[in-house]
């Protein structure tokens, strides 16, 4: 099983070393300039007062953390700008697919943090319309995924020059696409084009979510975040190098080795914001970080195809995303059949159950984290069982 590893990534190729380089500089790079604005960031944005306010029915042990600076996350978002655009191939249409969804996120985000700083409570925008506009943005990056993976630029352009619409739409509705299973050989699902692009919302909108659900204690959201990016970025470089893909049960998706330069950027910034987010945190990244790196994740996860092992590895996500499901069904349901709602969990998300229940901050982030490391390890050697 290591040699099988090693020869997925084969230390002699130049392209690998090249690839390496870059990656090495893109991360450098978004650490270093995260980590030298940070500092003027947390004193600007204390002296403006622009602060996270904390939920009236959250933990009580989380009044101290009201007023502690937010929006952390643009920092976050400008470093990874910056990086990209020193180190990757701007002709790449992946980067741009995924910067797309990142960004347009961030602006989303962006607003609810404003609403949640101007009018000073934790609600900011209402649900269905964060929900409305992350649906519709992924819709977007979802049909030009479609694009870019079963047609080409040059074929698109000569069925609109000669306006053969019904033909260009027919030939979208039977596209074939494929879910890809990991551990089960070459097993994948057909389901056809709608089935992908519902799939791709599904997983770019629900993982921007769940990483927003997962922002409640410092430190907490970041690291799976870092854990994710990097082992989403070794899936990107196989299913993009046509050599290896003979070796391995996977789609072969050229150009997606790109994504290693994005991936790289974010865990240089992501383990600088760290520094300063760790228990007791000088700032928190906002909605603006979660749902933009969130929604990051999820589409990257979508390109490669590596949907399935998206929610393995980031299962601390799909775990904090579930218990609100099951605890707003579940209360909802007793409340109906017996007329007063009980619940499953002592508090959602599933990390303040487990602080209500004695788990110290640090204990509860330490431990999710544990968790988020084995979780990307099983992930991983799917590579190697395949």
């Amino acid at each position: 099983m290591f040699l099988k590893f090693l020869y997925l990534f084969n230390i002699q190729s130049y392209l690998f070393h090249e690839m390496i380089v870059r990656v090495f500089f893109a991360f450098l790079t978004s650490f270093i300039v995260c980590s030298l604005i940070f500092p003027f960031a947390i004193r600007y944005l204390s002296l403006m007062n622009i602060s996270q306010s904390i939920r009236l029915y959250g933990p009580k042990t989380h009044c101290v953390k009201n007023g502690t600076p937010t929006m952390g996350g643009l920092i976050i978002l400008l470093s990874i700008a910056i990086s990209i655009f020193l180190w990757a191939d701007l002709s790449n249409i992946f980067i741009w697919i995924v910067c797309f969804v990142t960004y347009s996120f961030g602006i989303v985000g962006l607003l609810d943090d404003y609403c949640k700083v101007k009018y000073k409570n934790s609600e900011g925008l209402t649900a269905i319309s964060k929900f409305l506009w992350l649906l519709f943005l992924s819709l977007i990056a979802s049909l030009v995924i479609v694009i870019v993976n079963f047609y080409t630029c040059t074929d698109i352009l000569v069925l609109l020059r000669q306006m053969k619409i019904t033909e260009l739409f027919s030939e979208f509705l039977s596209i074939d696409a494929m879910l890809f299973v990991p551990l089960v050989g070459n097993f994948s699902y057909i389901f056809g084009i709608f089935g992908f692009v519902f799939l791709s919302c599904f997983v770019i909108v629900g993982t921007s979510n769940s990483v927003n659900l997962t922002d409640g204690l410092d430190g907490l959201a970041i690291f799976p975040i870092i854990i994710v990016a990097a082992s989403l970025s070794l899936f990107a470089y196989v299913v993009g190098d046509v050599n290896r893909i003979n070796y391995l049960s996977l789609p072969y998706i050229p150009g997606t080795s790109e994504l290693l330069i994005f991936c790289a950027a974010l865990v240089g910034s992501g383990l600088s914001f760290l520094w300063f987010n760790i228990y007791p945190a000088s700032i928190f990244m906002g909605d603006v970080g979660s749902l933009a790196l969130g929604g990051a994740l999820g589409s990257i996860a979508v390109i490669t195809r590596q949907e399935i092992n998206l929610m393995i590895m980031g299962g601390v996500f799909v775990a904090e995303t579930l218990s609100v499901i099951l605890q707003v069904s579940w209360f909802k349901y007793t409340k109906q059949k017996h007329g007063f709602g009980s619940r499953i969990f002592r508090m959602t998300p599933l990390h303040h159950h487990f602080e209500i229940e004695g788990w110290s901050e640090i204990q509860v982030v330490i431990r999710f984290w544990i968790i988020s490391i084995i979780l990307a390890v099983i992930s991983l050697s799917t590579l190697c069982l395949s």
